[in-house]
């Protein structure tokens, strides 16, 4: 199991939880995870997200190995402009 720490917009959809567990290797693992534990999570998550590892944020790719013990934040993507 892993803990992601979710930004303070996605709270009301996973019923006010700052920190949610769910079981993945991989950052796309952690997504699918996410959604089934939350559904209401799909629509932010198709919208863009970022997720950082121990500090490393991975923009995109699905098959980011997520180490035992690392410290997980779901991010909006960031966008330029």
């Amino acid at each position: 199991m892993v803990e992601v720490h979710l930004w303070s917009g996605l709270r009301s959809l996973t019923g006010g939880q700052q920190v949610v567990e769910v079981e993945a290797k991989t950052t796309g693992e952690l997504l699918r995870a996410l959604v089934r534990a939350h559904p209401q999570l799909q629509a932010p998550i198709d919208a863009g997200v970022s997720i950082a590892i121990d500090g490393r944020v991975i923009a995109s790719g699905l098959t980011e190995p997520i180490p035992e013990g690392s410290e997980i934040y779901l991010m909006q993507r960031l966008r330029g402009g």
